[in-house]
């Protein structure tokens, strides 16, 4: 059993429960994601961006961003994939960004290829977003290709198409296998794919409670309007943080005891995994 740590342990980096997509050939909902409560903003210069708009999405991100702090206003792009006309034009506009922008890189495949990225982007942090069924045989590669890869995710539209399925249980062995990979490469739980149908809450809802079953934690959003679902379904339920504060206080008290032996009122032992989950679980529960 590994050593249970003392409390008052430095916290990690905030969680990340929501992502807001916009497009950045469009500035008024570019400035109103920027705004927004959204933990991340992600000007999108891919999927939301017609072809005929894309340089003008590039253009704008240096006046999107010129009142904006990075380091306080969590905030990626995501550039069109390798292998496209505008990816490399992509790449390079970020590079002129201010280094706390994050990099979100869609249709990964080959973990040379991030490794070459992180080589032209240097210490910039590199979101993945695998959507293939090769994507998925190599995550764990991709995820630990470089230590600039900060997170890994699915795109579960391309995904479906690749694999043929129509609904989430096709989805299911693919999903729990990326979050085995980021978690094994020693990144955080995966946020979850978009849910494309805007208006349809109770789906979003049911299937975020699904994600979070399997590991994720989190979710992008294409609307403000889904962001308070998705928070509402991630965060820990009244027992939850109930029982994560119980393992913290019986941690302190052991410790103001001199007591090594760390048990719940209810015979559990606790050991440092469990005191881990316990401290996220009740960060969750004081998010704003």
């Amino acid at each position: 059993m590994s050593a249970v740590p003392a409390p008052g342990s430095a916290p990690g980096p905030r969680p990340v429960l929501t992502l807001l997509y916009a497009p950045a050939d469009r500035p008024d909902r570019a400035a109103k994601a920027l705004a927004s409560d959204a933990d991340v903003a992600v000007l999108d210069l891919e999927d939301a961006v017609a072809p005929a708009h894309k340089d003008a999405a590039r253009e704008s991100l240096v006046p999107l961003l010129g009142a904006i702090d990075p380091a306080v206003r969590r905030v990626q792009v995501r550039v069109n994939g390798r292998g496209t006309p505008w990816h490399d034009a992509d790449v390079l506009a970020v590079a002129a960004l201010p280094p706390d922008v994050g990099a979100r890189v869609p249709k990964v495949e080959d973990p040379d290829t991030v490794r070459a990225l992180a080589a032209t982007l240097p210490g910039r942090a590199l979101h993945l977003i695998v959507e293939s069924a090769l994507g998925v045989e190599r995550a764990f590669e991709l995820a630990s290709a470089s230590g600039q890869v900060a997170t890994l995710g699915l795109g579960e539209a391309d995904l479906r198409a690749d694999l043929g399925v129509s609904d989430d249980a096709g989805l299911a062995w693919a999903r729990s296998r990326v979050v085995v990979a980021a978690r094994a490469a020693g990144l955080p739980a995966p946020t979850m794919s978009v849910h494309p149908h805007v208006r349809d809450v109770d789906g979003l809802v049911a299937s975020c409670r699904a994600g979070r079953a399997l590991g994720f934690l989190g979710r992008a959003a294409i609307h403000p309007a889904q962001l308070a679902p998705i928070r509402a379904a991630f965060r820990p339920t009244d027992a939850e943080v109930e029982r994560a504060q119980e393992v913290l206080d019986r941690v302190a008290q052991a410790h103001s005891a001199g007591v090594g032996a760390f048990v719940l009122a209810d015979g559990t032992f606790l050991d440092a995994a469990m005191v881990a989950q316990a401290r996220t679980v009740v960060a969750l529960a004081h998010l704003p």
